[in-house]
Protein backbone atom coordinates (compact mmCIF):
# COMPACT_ATOMS: atom_id res chain seq x y z
CA UNK A 1 0.00 0.00 0.00
CA UNK A 2 2.86 2.05 0.73
CA UNK A 3 4.26 2.03 -3.01
CA UNK A 4 0.76 3.25 -4.14
CA UNK A 5 0.73 6.31 -1.84
CA UNK A 6 3.98 6.80 -2.61
CA UNK A 7 3.55 6.72 -6.18
CA UNK A 8 0.03 8.93 -5.99
CA UNK A 9 2.22 11.29 -4.26
CA UNK A 10 5.00 11.67 -6.95
CA UNK A 11 2.41 12.19 -9.88
CA UNK A 12 0.58 14.60 -7.89
CA UNK A 13 4.24 16.51 -7.29
CA UNK A 14 4.65 15.74 -11.43
CA UNK A 15 0.94 17.51 -12.24
CA UNK A 16 2.12 20.09 -10.09
CA UNK A 17 5.66 20.92 -12.07
CA UNK A 18 3.22 21.20 -14.64
CA UNK A 19 0.74 22.87 -13.33
CA UNK A 20 3.22 25.76 -12.76
CA UNK A 21 4.73 26.71 -16.30
CA UNK A 22 1.24 25.00 -18.51
CA UNK A 23 -1.72 27.29 -17.20
CA UNK A 24 -5.27 26.09 -17.58
CA UNK A 25 -3.66 22.53 -18.93
CA UNK A 26 -4.93 20.29 -16.52
CA UNK A 27 -6.13 17.92 -18.96
CA UNK A 28 -3.26 18.09 -21.19
CA UNK A 29 -1.01 17.54 -18.08
CA UNK A 30 -3.19 14.46 -16.92
CA UNK A 31 -2.97 12.84 -20.82
CA UNK A 32 1.01 13.20 -20.96
CA UNK A 33 1.33 11.40 -17.31
CA UNK A 34 -1.03 8.75 -19.06
CA UNK A 35 1.22 8.02 -21.87
CA UNK A 36 4.21 8.02 -20.03
CA UNK A 37 2.89 5.14 -17.40
CA UNK A 38 1.42 3.75 -20.39
CA UNK A 39 4.85 2.97 -22.45
CA UNK A 40 3.00 5.30 -25.17
CA UNK A 41 3.63 8.42 -27.44
CA UNK A 42 2.07 11.67 -27.94
CA UNK A 43 1.30 13.56 -31.23
CA UNK A 44 -0.32 17.32 -30.55
CA UNK A 45 -1.70 18.99 -33.18
CA UNK A 46 -1.36 23.00 -33.01
CA UNK A 47 -0.56 25.74 -34.14
CA UNK A 48 2.97 27.48 -32.87
CA UNK A 49 3.85 29.48 -29.50
CA UNK A 50 1.25 27.23 -27.26
CA UNK A 51 3.80 25.79 -25.34
CA UNK A 52 4.53 22.60 -26.98
CA UNK A 53 8.83 22.89 -26.13
CA UNK A 54 8.16 23.91 -22.81
CA UNK A 55 5.05 21.12 -21.57
CA UNK A 56 7.87 18.67 -23.12
CA UNK A 57 11.11 20.34 -21.05
CA UNK A 58 8.62 20.57 -18.11
CA UNK A 59 8.08 16.77 -18.54
CA UNK A 60 11.54 15.96 -18.59
CA UNK A 61 12.84 18.04 -16.02
CA UNK A 62 10.40 16.80 -13.54
CA UNK A 63 11.74 12.93 -13.89
CA UNK A 64 15.22 13.90 -14.48
CA UNK A 65 15.38 12.80 -17.94
CA UNK A 66 17.17 13.43 -20.75
CA UNK A 67 15.48 15.76 -23.10
CA UNK A 68 15.97 16.13 -27.14
CA UNK A 69 14.62 18.34 -29.73
CA UNK A 70 14.94 17.42 -33.09
CA UNK A 71 13.60 20.32 -35.96
CA UNK A 72 11.44 18.79 -38.73
CA UNK A 73 12.89 19.63 -42.17
CA UNK A 74 11.98 18.71 -45.55
CA UNK A 75 15.74 18.31 -45.89
CA UNK A 76 16.12 15.91 -42.66
CA UNK A 77 17.33 12.58 -43.10
CA UNK A 78 17.00 9.56 -41.01
CA UNK A 79 20.28 9.58 -39.90
CA UNK A 80 19.65 12.85 -38.23
CA UNK A 81 17.38 11.01 -36.05
CA UNK A 82 19.38 7.47 -35.60
CA UNK A 83 22.62 8.76 -35.41
CA UNK A 84 26.02 7.72 -38.18
CA UNK A 85 28.55 5.55 -38.44
CA UNK A 86 32.02 7.60 -38.66
CA UNK A 87 34.67 5.56 -39.91
CA UNK A 88 38.53 6.70 -38.14
CA UNK A 89 41.20 5.74 -40.82
CA UNK A 90 43.71 5.91 -37.26
CA UNK A 91 41.86 3.09 -35.75
CA UNK A 92 40.50 1.45 -38.70
CA UNK A 93 37.03 0.84 -38.28
CA UNK A 94 33.36 2.20 -37.55
CA UNK A 95 32.38 4.19 -34.18
CA UNK A 96 28.66 4.69 -34.29
CA UNK A 97 27.26 8.06 -32.98
CA UNK A 98 24.29 8.49 -31.24
CA UNK A 99 21.53 10.39 -32.68
CA UNK A 100 19.09 12.41 -30.76
CA UNK A 101 16.31 9.49 -30.73
CA UNK A 102 18.41 7.89 -27.77
CA UNK A 103 17.33 11.01 -25.37
CA UNK A 104 14.60 9.96 -22.96
CA UNK A 105 12.17 12.65 -23.88
CA UNK A 106 12.35 13.67 -27.00
CA UNK A 107 10.14 16.58 -28.67
CA UNK A 108 9.58 16.09 -32.63
CA UNK A 109 8.70 19.40 -33.58
CA UNK A 110 6.72 19.70 -36.97
CA UNK A 111 6.71 16.01 -38.05
CA UNK A 112 4.74 16.76 -40.82
CA UNK A 113 7.38 18.84 -42.61
CA UNK A 114 10.06 16.12 -43.36
CA UNK A 115 9.60 13.65 -45.75
CA UNK A 116 7.89 10.64 -45.43
CA UNK A 117 10.91 8.27 -45.08
CA UNK A 118 12.64 10.35 -42.27
CA UNK A 119 8.69 9.84 -40.62
CA UNK A 120 9.00 6.54 -40.57
CA UNK A 121 12.29 6.36 -39.16
CA UNK A 122 11.57 7.70 -36.12
CA UNK A 123 8.43 5.57 -36.14
CA UNK A 124 10.00 2.23 -36.34
CA UNK A 125 12.21 3.57 -33.50
CA UNK A 126 9.55 4.57 -30.85
CA UNK A 127 7.93 0.75 -31.93
CA UNK A 128 10.77 -1.07 -31.74
CA UNK A 129 12.73 1.16 -28.97
CA UNK A 130 15.60 0.21 -31.04
CA UNK A 131 17.34 1.40 -34.07
CA UNK A 132 19.23 -0.42 -36.50
CA UNK A 133 22.52 0.99 -38.19
CA UNK A 134 24.57 -0.94 -40.76
CA UNK A 135 23.24 -3.85 -39.47
CA UNK A 136 23.56 -3.65 -35.50
CA UNK A 137 21.29 -3.09 -33.36
CA UNK A 138 20.90 -0.02 -30.60
CA UNK A 139 18.39 -0.29 -28.29
CA UNK A 140 16.97 3.43 -26.76
CA UNK A 141 17.30 4.52 -23.48
CA UNK A 142 13.90 3.77 -20.99
CA UNK A 143 12.16 5.94 -19.81
CA UNK A 144 11.29 6.70 -23.69
CA UNK A 145 8.68 9.04 -24.67
CA UNK A 146 8.33 10.84 -28.02
CA UNK A 147 5.70 14.07 -28.41
CA UNK A 148 5.60 14.97 -32.01
CA UNK A 149 3.74 18.39 -32.97
CA UNK A 150 2.69 18.60 -36.21
CA UNK A 151 1.04 22.02 -37.48
CA UNK A 152 -3.06 21.19 -38.77
CA UNK A 153 -2.81 19.49 -42.49
CA UNK A 154 -4.57 22.64 -44.06
CA UNK A 155 -0.81 24.45 -43.63
CA UNK A 156 1.43 24.31 -46.63
CA UNK A 157 4.50 22.20 -47.28
CA UNK A 158 3.15 19.35 -44.94
CA UNK A 159 3.31 15.45 -45.36
CA UNK A 160 0.31 14.44 -43.54
CA UNK A 161 1.17 11.19 -41.59
CA UNK A 162 -0.31 8.12 -42.84
CA UNK A 163 -2.76 6.26 -40.94
CA UNK A 164 -0.30 3.35 -40.44
CA UNK A 165 1.55 5.81 -38.59
CA UNK A 166 -0.67 7.65 -37.12
CA UNK A 167 -1.85 4.44 -35.63
CA UNK A 168 1.84 4.24 -33.41
CA UNK A 169 0.65 7.14 -31.42
CA UNK A 170 -1.30 6.27 -27.97
CA UNK A 171 -3.01 9.53 -27.84
CA UNK A 172 -3.20 12.52 -29.96
CA UNK A 173 -4.31 16.16 -28.57
CA UNK A 174 -4.83 19.79 -28.91
CA UNK A 175 -3.91 22.60 -26.76
CA UNK A 176 -5.58 25.21 -27.79
CA UNK A 177 -4.96 28.67 -27.37
CA UNK A 178 -5.84 29.97 -22.99
CA UNK A 179 -8.61 31.93 -22.59
CA UNK A 180 -7.97 36.08 -21.78
CA UNK A 181 -7.61 35.33 -18.05
CA UNK A 182 -5.31 32.71 -18.49
CA UNK A 183 -2.91 34.50 -20.64
CA UNK A 184 -2.80 37.28 -18.61
CA UNK A 185 -1.72 34.68 -15.93
CA UNK A 186 1.18 33.89 -18.55
CA UNK A 187 2.35 37.55 -18.43
CA UNK A 188 2.43 37.40 -14.76
CA UNK A 189 4.05 34.13 -14.12
CA UNK A 190 6.98 35.15 -16.91
CA UNK A 191 7.39 38.92 -16.41
CA UNK A 192 10.82 37.93 -14.37
CA UNK A 193 12.18 35.18 -15.98
CA UNK A 194 10.22 31.88 -16.88
CA UNK A 195 8.87 29.61 -14.46
CA UNK A 196 10.43 26.33 -15.67
CA UNK A 197 13.51 27.59 -14.47
CA UNK A 198 11.94 27.24 -11.52
CA UNK A 199 11.27 23.53 -11.59
CA UNK A 200 12.88 20.88 -9.83
CA UNK A 201 12.84 16.93 -10.30
CA UNK A 202 10.71 15.13 -8.45
CA UNK A 203 10.92 11.12 -9.45
CA UNK A 204 14.10 9.94 -11.13
CA UNK A 205 14.03 7.50 -14.06
CA UNK A 206 13.82 4.61 -12.19
CA UNK A 207 10.69 5.51 -9.89
CA UNK A 208 9.27 6.18 -13.51
CA UNK A 209 9.98 2.57 -14.89
CA UNK A 210 9.01 1.10 -11.05
CA UNK A 211 5.41 2.95 -12.00
CA UNK A 212 5.33 2.04 -15.26
CA UNK A 213 5.88 -2.16 -14.23
CA UNK A 214 3.08 -1.64 -11.54
CA UNK A 215 0.56 0.48 -13.99
CA UNK A 216 0.54 -3.30 -15.74
CA UNK A 217 -0.85 -5.09 -12.80
CA UNK A 218 -3.66 -2.86 -12.56
CA UNK A 219 -6.89 -5.19 -12.97
CA UNK A 220 -9.27 -4.92 -16.00
CA UNK A 221 -12.35 -7.17 -15.45
CA UNK A 222 -13.59 -9.05 -18.73
CA UNK A 223 -16.71 -6.81 -18.74
CA UNK A 224 -14.76 -3.67 -19.37
CA UNK A 225 -12.56 -5.30 -22.11
CA UNK A 226 -15.60 -6.19 -24.07
CA UNK A 227 -16.93 -2.78 -23.32
CA UNK A 228 -13.70 -1.70 -25.16
CA UNK A 229 -14.23 -3.97 -28.12
CA UNK A 230 -17.72 -3.20 -28.72
CA UNK A 231 -17.24 0.67 -28.82
CA UNK A 232 -14.34 0.52 -31.03
CA UNK A 233 -16.36 -2.34 -33.42
CA UNK A 234 -19.18 0.04 -33.95
CA UNK A 235 -16.46 2.25 -35.33
CA UNK A 236 -15.40 -0.29 -37.82
CA UNK A 237 -20.01 -0.21 -38.76
CA UNK A 238 -20.74 2.92 -38.48
CA UNK A 239 -21.68 4.01 -41.76
CA UNK A 240 -20.17 7.28 -41.15
CA UNK A 241 -16.32 5.92 -41.19
CA UNK A 242 -14.49 5.19 -44.02
CA UNK A 243 -11.85 3.66 -41.93
CA UNK A 244 -12.43 1.57 -38.08
CA UNK A 245 -10.10 1.60 -35.79
CA UNK A 246 -7.70 -1.66 -35.42
CA UNK A 247 -6.91 -4.30 -32.96
CA UNK A 248 -3.66 -1.98 -31.77
CA UNK A 249 -6.04 0.71 -30.97
CA UNK A 250 -8.33 -1.47 -28.57
CA UNK A 251 -4.64 -2.29 -27.11
CA UNK A 252 -3.84 1.12 -26.47
CA UNK A 253 -7.24 1.83 -24.82
CA UNK A 254 -6.91 -0.53 -22.56
CA UNK A 255 -3.44 0.34 -21.93
CA UNK A 256 -4.32 3.96 -21.59
CA UNK A 257 -6.96 2.73 -18.91
CA UNK A 258 -4.67 0.80 -16.67
CA UNK A 259 -2.38 3.75 -16.91
CA UNK A 260 -5.05 6.23 -15.94
CA UNK A 261 -6.93 4.10 -13.36
CA UNK A 262 -3.55 3.71 -11.39
CA UNK A 263 -3.16 7.65 -11.60
CA UNK A 264 -6.11 7.56 -9.62
CA UNK A 265 -4.79 5.20 -7.26
CA UNK A 266 -6.92 2.62 -8.27
CA UNK A 267 -6.26 -1.10 -8.97
CA UNK A 268 -8.62 -1.41 -11.04
CA UNK A 269 -10.03 0.01 -14.61
CA UNK A 270 -13.86 1.64 -14.48
CA UNK A 271 -15.55 2.23 -17.33
CA UNK A 272 -15.44 6.42 -16.75
CA UNK A 273 -12.01 5.22 -17.88
CA UNK A 274 -12.71 4.40 -21.45
CA UNK A 275 -15.13 6.84 -21.69
CA UNK A 276 -12.96 9.77 -20.84
CA UNK A 277 -9.89 8.21 -22.56
CA UNK A 278 -11.85 7.49 -25.59
CA UNK A 279 -11.96 10.51 -27.80
CA UNK A 280 -7.59 10.91 -27.66
CA UNK A 281 -6.70 7.13 -27.90
CA UNK A 282 -9.06 6.62 -30.74
CA UNK A 283 -9.66 10.04 -32.61
CA UNK A 284 -6.83 9.72 -35.05
CA UNK A 285 -6.79 6.13 -36.25
CA UNK A 286 -10.20 6.58 -37.81
CA UNK A 287 -11.05 8.13 -41.09
CA UNK A 288 -14.71 9.45 -41.92
CA UNK A 289 -16.46 9.00 -45.14
CA UNK A 290 -16.07 12.42 -47.82
CA UNK A 291 -20.13 12.42 -47.01
CA UNK A 292 -19.47 12.61 -43.46
CA UNK A 293 -17.37 15.02 -43.69
CA UNK A 294 -19.71 17.23 -46.41
CA UNK A 295 -22.30 16.97 -44.15
CA UNK A 296 -20.39 18.54 -41.19
CA UNK A 297 -19.73 15.12 -38.99
CA UNK A 298 -16.66 15.78 -37.36
CA UNK A 299 -14.60 12.76 -35.14
CA UNK A 300 -15.36 14.04 -31.64
CA UNK A 301 -18.87 14.29 -32.28
CA UNK A 302 -19.37 10.74 -33.89
CA UNK A 303 -16.76 9.26 -30.60
CA UNK A 304 -19.02 10.93 -28.53
CA UNK A 305 -22.21 9.67 -29.95
CA UNK A 306 -20.36 5.96 -29.67
CA UNK A 307 -19.60 6.21 -26.12
CA UNK A 308 -22.81 7.46 -24.64
CA UNK A 309 -24.49 4.29 -27.08
CA UNK A 310 -22.09 1.67 -26.34
CA UNK A 311 -23.86 -0.09 -23.15
CA UNK A 312 -22.00 0.12 -20.11
CA UNK A 313 -21.16 -2.60 -17.89
CA UNK A 314 -22.79 -3.59 -14.34
CA UNK A 315 -20.03 -2.12 -12.18
CA UNK A 316 -19.77 -4.93 -9.81
CA UNK A 317 -19.12 -5.04 -5.58
CA UNK A 318 -16.41 -7.09 -5.65
CA UNK A 319 -12.82 -6.13 -7.12
CA UNK A 320 -8.99 -7.33 -7.49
Amino acid sequence: MHDVENSQEKIAKLLNNIHQVMIGKDETATLCVVALLAEGHILLEDVPGVGKTMLVRTLAKSIDCDFKRIQFTPDLLPSDITGVSMYHPKEMKFEFRKGPIFGNILLADEINRTSPKTQSSLLEAMEEHSVTVDGETYHLNEPFLVMATQNPIEYEGTYPLPEAQLDRFLIKLTMGYPTMEQEVEILNRTSEGHPIDHVEPVMTQEEVRAMQRHMNDVYVDSSIQEFIVSLISQTRNDEAVALGVSPRGSISLMRAAKAYAFMQGRSYVIPDDVQFLAPFVLGHRMLLTSKAKYEGVTVEELIYRLVQTTPVPIRKEKHV
